[in-house]
């Protein structure tokens, strides 16, 4: 509970209890909306924390909508593959290969070598989810 009082907020919302709470303030009531106050902010920090990593990730694979399509879906007619899904096993397999020069390509081997291993897990599992 400690951490309460060393945060700025927390001690906003005791100032706001002490001058606006008419009668006497009891430390116990004070306490109880701080432990509230306490699992609200931290529910959105950790659903932000979430949004941010999948936004993260959104904005990864959107580097491949030039070709793959958008959301990996590759127009009827494309001369290279849709991603949406395939197997993430798969795609990891196909851009290690591209990355270390074991599977031909005529651009791959070199866009492949601009993402690190957990960005192509991270490419792949999007990948994986997404409907064709």
């Amino acid at each position: 509970m400690t951490w309460l009082m060393d945060n700025p907020l927390s001690r906003a919302v005791m100032a706001y209890y002490i001058e606006f709470n008419t009668g006497a303030i009891r430390m116990k009531h004070v306490l109880s909306s701080f432990t509230l106050i306490a699992a609200a902010l931290s529910s959105p920090a950790a659903a932000l924390a979430q949004d941010a990593a999948a936004l993260q990730t959104k904005a990864l694979a959107a580097t491949c909508a030039t070709c793959h399509g958008t959301e990996g879906r590759a127009v009827d007619g494309a001369s290279v593959p849709g991603l949406a899904g395939l197997p993430a096993g798969y795609t990891v397999e196909q851009m290690k290969g591209f990355k270390s020069g074991t599977r031909n390509a005529t651009v791959m081997h070199q866009i492949s070598k601009g993402y690190s291993d957990a960005q192509i897990e991270k490419l792949a599992a999007y990948f994986a989810a997404a409907k064709k």
